[in-house]
């Protein structure tokens, strides 16, 4: 299992400490310093079963510059949504877990790193 975090997020703070209460096993990935490559994007995408903009913070300053809530949402669209996570990780919704049955979630709430933790 592996979590990506932004250590500044509060979110991402109570997810590792629930993993710790619940003795997991897991890896940290702190995705602001060794950020995920496009293919790795496309491949937690799968493992999540979302889209790119489904993923988007959409208020971050850096969204705002790059008027992503303008873009289309389609699948010719995809590549350029999974470029721009790629070049600003910033954008990807966190944390993510990537569960050890091959499926990954978004773990915003108690409940969702829970759900991870059963798969």
């Amino acid at each position: 299992m592996e979590i990506w975090i932004n250590p500044a997020c509060s979110k991402c703070r109570g997810a590792l400490t629930l993993l710790d209460e619940e003795g997991a096993s897991y890896t940290v990935r702190r995705y602001l310093e060794d950020m995920p490559s496009e293919e790795e994007i496309r491949a937690v995408l799968g493992r999540l079963g979302l889209e790119p903009w489904d993923i988007t913070r959409t208020q971050e300053a850096e969204a705002n510059e790059l008027g992503v809530k303008e873009w289309a949402r389609d699948a010719g669209s995809r590549g350029r949504w999974i470029a721009a996570l790629a070049a600003h990780p910033k954008l990807i919704q966190r944390p993510i877990i990537t569960a050890d049955d091959g499926t990954a979630v978004v773990a915003r709430t108690d409940e969702a790193v829970r759900d991870a933790l059963a798969r």
